[in-house]
């Protein structure tokens, strides 16, 4: 007999996001695609449940960035209010470790602030749960166990399973979040809860200047669609002069990626 698919308590951690061009605070978009993806459990599992989480200063600006989450379809969110400069860990550590839920998803990484990608990392280490990044779907959840779908470079995808509780976080190749709707967003509750604020201590320390040019980046193919993905799976490498190493030196082989990064552009 098939065991029947259960649903689920998920919890969505969203952060307030930057407009690339205009600098406005927004919904930011892996974490809108997080929850895109939470939503979509809810017709897939009969039963899941899915709530907001946001750690951080409640203002104006920040409200209306967070209310973009709540224009998606839901009612509340809640706020784990601290200081500016705090650190968000050991709040949402706490607040999860209180009330654990099967499934926590995050976006890769913040649009504003550090933007390092740890925080998932920095949690999971916290509450000893398992991690998996890159979530394309997550296709079924029986007995405990999670089957997942991740994303890979060049557009492939490797199945995974996980017991539960897991924390995941998700890209550009989950599903594109859907739009957001004034008004149900300006009906909903921003439940705000104070908690204990620990400054953070390393980005107490850092010194902010302007960024400057990045180094150039290697190519890498993500695609969302099945046609894409083959399309890039599929896909010659450009102007057909790489070369397969076998038995060289260990000089030698240096000498090559060396080359090959100089050709690309990402040495200067």
């Amino acid at each position: 007999m098939r065991p029947e698919q259960q649903g689920i308590e998920v919890a969505v951690l969203v952060s307030v996001g930057r407009h690339p061009i205009t600098g406005r605070a927004r919904r930011a978009d892996q974490d809108a695609r997080g929850l895109e993806l939470a939503l979509g459990l809810e017709r897939q599992l009969p039963g899941s449940r899915v709530g907001l989480l946001h750690a951080g200063p409640r203002s104006e600006e920040n409200e209306s960035a967070l209310r973009g989450y709540l224009g998606m379809g839901l009612d509340t969110l809640t706020l784990l209010e601290q200081a500016e400069g705090s650190d968000a860990i050991p709040a949402l550590a706490e607040h999860l470790a209180a009330a654990p839920p099967q499934l926590v998803i995050t976006g890769a990484r913040a649009e504003r602030g550090e933007g390092s990608g740890l925080l998932p990392y920095a949690l999971a280490e916290r509450l000893g749960w398992p991690l998996v990044n890159g979530l394309a779907a997550v296709e079924k959840v029986e007995n405990g166990v999670a089957t997942l779908l991740q994303a890979l470079p060049r557009g492939q995808r490797r199945r995974l399973k996980v017991r539960l509780p897991a924390i995941v976080s998700v890209d550009a190749a989950a599903p594109a979040a859907r739009q957001s709707a004034f008004g149900p967003a300006r009906r909903a509750e921003l439940a705000a809860t104070p908690v204990p604020a620990e400054p953070d201590r390393e980005l107490a320390e850092w010194q902010l200047a302007p960024a400057r040019k990045r180094p150039k980046r290697l190519k890498i193919v993500k695609a969302a669609s099945a046609r894409d993905r083959f399309k890039a799976a599929a896909a010659k490498a450009e102007g057909g002069s790489g070369q397969v190493l076998e038995g060289v030196s260990a000089e030698q082989g240096a000498e090559a990626i060396l080359k090959l990064l100089n050709e690309e552009g990402v040495l200067r």
